[in-house]
């Protein structure tokens, strides 16, 4: 044989066995960029059960967009994994403004309210449904329902005598446990003699407030949510 031939022979070799070669690393190594995204299993387990959803609802005629520098005032370390969600009301006619179309969840048909007042519970049953919606979302992406909570602000917090609207209505008919709701400017449908009974250490007093929400309210909710995260975090740690 020639040399030549042997030459040929012998490249013909090398460029096999290199082929050969990067096709077992190319089996062997993981795809492009996922290296820099592996999370060891219990730390990703952990991170997934530290995560925890805020659901906020407006009031009547206002928006979701609006009411996002709410976040700003919940600064915790707690807070770090928490994700937030500000959706606006669907406009609809709003009875006791004379038709008026607005932001709303529901048709409210006189104000102020009492125990007698005509109700749109078919309206807030559907509003309680997409509510669920978006619980339901979050918790198919990994939150655990025990670190879900629903706050409302007058229509989205209020409450009647026939049922309870949006934020305890959302929060009391989840079939899972929530982390729980918090209610600004609503109302419940107890008298004297029933709000009378409530321990000292369960009352909250924000004199002059009005039909708003303060600073103080919302350093409230932080504690509160804060230490709900914190006592969920240690039982499963």
């Amino acid at each position: 044989m020639s040399s030549r031939l042997r030459f040929l022979f012998s490249l013909a070799a090398a460029i096999a066995a290199a082929s050969l070669l990067a096709a077992a690393l190319r089996r062997r190594a993981p795809p492009s960029g996922l290296a820099a995204r592996l999370v060891p299993a219990p730390m990703a387990a952990a991170a997934a059960r530290n995560r925890s959803f805020v659901l906020w609802l407006h009031g009547l005629g206002d928006s979701g967009p609006a009411n996002e520098p709410i976040r700003n005032f919940f600064s915790a370390p707690e807070f770090r994994l928490t994700k937030w969600a500000f959706p606006s009301a669907p406009n609809s006619p709003v009875s006791c403004n004379h038709g008026a179309v607005m932001p709303s969840w529901f048709d409210i048909h006189e104000l102020p309210m009492s125990s007698g007042s005509p109700q749109d519970d078919s309206g807030v049953l559907k509003a309680v449904e997409n509510v669920h919606a978006m619980i339901d979302k979050e918790v198919a992406d990994g939150i655990p329902p025990e670190n879900i909570f629903v706050c409302g602000f007058s229509q989205g917090g209020r409450t009647s005598a026939l049922h309870c609207a949006l934020t305890l209505a959302s929060v009391l008919l989840y079939p899972k446990t929530l982390g729980g709701g918090a209610v600004f400017s609503g109302w419940l449908p107890f008298g004297s003699s029933v709000t009378e009974r409530i321990s000292p250490e369960a009352r909250k007093a924000y004199p002059g407030l009005g039909h708003s929400i303060s600073k103080e309210e919302l350093y409230s909710l932080e504690s509160w949510i804060k230490n709900h995260l914190k006592a969920s975090q240690e039982k499963e740690n």
